[in-house]
């Protein structure tokens, strides 16, 4: 670092800056201080008054940042110590907004050490926070002489007593001057990697009142002084192996959904020539993974869950009401669900995918490591779910997913966070992600005659909180058949290099470049609101389901699926571009969840709508039948002591219950544990403790 001789002309430049261009912040701080403690100063305003000074500023931040801080403290120490004459004025100068704000992580190289640097990071751990010493106070053992030291990054520690010239000094804590400083690691923002390239990552070291200003899981900006320190690891060569961190100048959050993906203006032009296209949501739904022939609803869903709902909204004592839509595909091994999760995280412009059988439940959510940035202790890192905030996550074999470890997935589906107490750490993440699953019957094949839940891994209250469940079914259908193949041996011929086949049969409508411009777009800029026509087709819709199960003795839908509703009818309007939700909005997200109903909560036995089988587990006709069995069961248990099997299924045939049925939910009921065998034959209620 240069000597405050050097650094004189340069202090003389800020101090005249300061009065032209910073009067006013600079009031402000005087002001808040040390509530604030640093001066935030635009890269562009410095360099409209000294283009050469901003220029030193990237290739010399060390010496032109300490001469910024020095010119304020000469021109302001006056002005503070009068009115604080028991404190002492040490504001620190932070420089934002500089030219290298898209360089990426991977990037940085060695060209770059001690120069000024910006890059955009989702912050993964930071560590608990320490002290540096800021000003070293020696005292000698032997004459009690003290010595000063200011420790900057040059200064070195002193070995003998100036006075009488022998070794015994020692640091006196008390009088020292300390400095909070705390370590944290960024990686590479997923929407700006190509290729599926392993994220980069960096360490950061925040001080002062930079320190506890990040979270795991949150998008930043960092401009900071790229710097190196010695490789912890041993082993050949690892004395002259450094590794790199960021001396954090200024930081910033982006939280912003999308907000990597820069749209220009004939990017722009585009995207709203587009949406005025009569036929965009054709033209939408082709675009979804156009190598998969047919499934024309499950794309219609996944177009609407890529656009999502309206974000911001809260309910009337703040909580937030959650805008992102949870998919389910459970059907047979390959029907291509897999092939829709990988095409969808590569389209969405957030996104990651993860499978089930490899994933563990700290993967998902946070994982509790030694910290071997800090001094060893524990510490927080984000899990997928974080790090996917604001985009979508695929989860591949959602029912492989350890039940211990899905439990997690509760929390994140419905309140859109992850609370994390762990090696004695207590921590909430946001985790605002669209979760796309996928799942394979248990026993191969889906049975369309069986119940979903029966057939699936997964608990009734994991499958209630996703907004849609499309069951990918294989039918054997000779024209579906026919057309499937031919669809299969054009990709394969158009993949090839021959232009025998029609590339518009192939190729999507829109170009996936485009496609995800046109999300993020939409993402940031529209917001629409429910019209009064729209809320009335939802609640018509709503009721007359509800007074449906009402005379058949069925629960068809719940109150929670009329968010479910609205949120599809957000994304709906989005996808044109509007701000308003119309009637065919709500009829496109009424289509949609009609369709699931009728293919996933239809009870067999009834033909009738039934959201209890998802809800539940079964249908309410089954539940009300188990109740009478049970019923009858208690009756025979009072009388006789004793329920004899035979006479139970006879009262229960007199009941309306065939004996089949009866025999097989006297059977599952032994099974659950809510009737026990005596003896062949006879069976007892389980009494519940308590």
């Amino acid at each position: 670092m240069a000597s405050d001789t050097d650094l004189l002309p340069f202090i003389e430049k800020f101090e005249e800056f300061y009065s032209v261009a910073l009067k006013d912040k600079i009031s402000k701080l005087l002001a808040d201080y040390p509530a604030q403690k640093s001066l935030v100063v635009d890269y562009y305003e410095l360099e409209r008054f000294d283009k050469n000074l901003a220029d030193l500023l990237i290739k010399q931040p060390d010496d032109i940042i300490s001469a910024a801080e020095q010119a304020l403290i000469n021109s302001q120490a006056v002005t503070f110590k009068t009115a604080h004459p028991e404190q002492s004025f040490e504001p620190h100068v932070r420089f934002f907004n500089i030219p290298s704000s898209n360089l990426l992580i991977q990037d940085i190289s060695s060209r770059q050490i001690k120069e000024l640097i910006s890059v955009k990071g989702t912050i993964t751990r930071r560590t608990q926070v320490k002290h540096k010493v800021k000003v070293a106070v020696y005292l000698c053992q032997y004459c009690d002489a003290k010595i000063k030291v200011p420790m900057t990054k040059n200064a070195t520690i002193p070995q003998v007593c100036d006075s009488c010239k022998r070794k015994a000094l020692k640091l006196e804590e008390d009088e020292s001057y300390f400095v909070d400083i705390q370590w944290a690691q960024a990686q590479e923002i997923l929407e700006r990697l190509k290729g599926g390239a392993t994220p980069a990552q960096i360490s950061l070291l925040l001080e002062d009142d930079l320190v506890n200003s990040v979270t795991p899981g949150d998008t930043m900006e960092i401009t900071g002084i790229m710097r190196i320190r010695p490789e912890g690891k041993r082993g050949k060569d690892s004395a002259q192996i450094y590794e790199r961190y960021l001396d954090v100048v200024y930081i910033k959050s982006t939280q912003r959904d999308f907000e990597e993906i820069e749209t220009t203006k004939e990017d722009e032009r585009k995207i709203k020539e587009l949406a005025s296209d009569p036929h965009i949501y054709e033209k939408m739904r082709h675009s979804i993974a156009p190598g998969i022939y047919g499934h024309d609803e499950v794309k219609d869903a996944l177009v609407l869950q890529l656009f999502g709902g309206t974000p911001g909204k809260t309910m009337p004592g703040g909580a937030p009401i959650r805008d992102d839509m949870h998919i389910l595909l459970i059907g047979d091994p390959g029907s291509a669900k897999t092939r829709f999760l990988q095409y969808v995280c590569e389209l969405a412009p957030k996104s990651i995918y993860v499978s089930g059988k490899s994933v563990t439940g700290v993967g998902l959510t946070a994982a509790a490591e030694k910290d071997e940035i800090g001094d060893g202790g524990w510490t927080l890192k984000a899990g997928a779910l974080v790090l996917a905030s604001g985009g979508i996550a695929g989860v591949d074999e959602f029912d492989k997913i350890d039940e211990n470890e899905r439990a997690a997935m509760h929390e994140v589906m419905e309140s859109q966070s992850v609370s994390v107490a762990k090696a004695g750490i207590v921590a909430k993440f946001r985790a605002k992600t669209a979760i796309l699953a996928a799942a394979n019957p248990k026993f191969g094949r889906f049975d369309p005659s069986k119940l979903p839940v029966v057939q699936f891994d997964i608990p009734p209250t994991l499958l209630s909180r996703f907004d849609l469940i499309f069951p990918i079914i294989d039918v054997l259908d000779e024209e579906k058949d026919a057309k499937l193949a031919q669809h299969l041996l054009s990709i394969h011929q158009f993949a090839a290099g021959s232009r025998d086949t029609k590339e518009e049969a192939i190729l999507p409508p829109i170009d996936p470049v485009l496609l995800r411009k046109y999300i993020s777009y939409a993402r940031q800029h529209i917001r629409p609101v429910l019209s009064a026509e729209a809320m009335e087709k939802l609640k018509e819709y709503y009721v007359q389901l509800r007074s449906r199960g009402k005379t058949e003795g069925t629960v068809p839908i719940t109150p929670r699926y009329i968010e479910g509703l609205i949120r599809l009818s957000e994304a709906s309007a989005k996808v044109r571009l509007s701000n308003t939700v119309e009637v065919q909005d709500a009829e496109r997200a009424i289509r949609l969840v009609d369709y699931m109903l009728n293919k996933v909560s239809r009870d067999r036995e009834t033909d009738k709508l039934d959201i209890d089988i998802l809800a539940t587990g079964r249908p309410k006709s089954q539940i009300d039948k188990i109740n009478e069995i049970l019923s009858i069961a208690k009756r025979l248990q009072d009388q006789l002591g004793v329920v004899e099997i035979s006479r139970l299924v006879m009262q229960a045939e007199e009941k309306g219950i065939d004996e089949i049925t009866a025999r097989r939910l006297i059977e599952d009921l032994i099974y659950k544990g809510e009737l026990y065998k005596v003896k062949p034959g006879f069976v007892k209620i389980v009494e519940q403790s308590g």
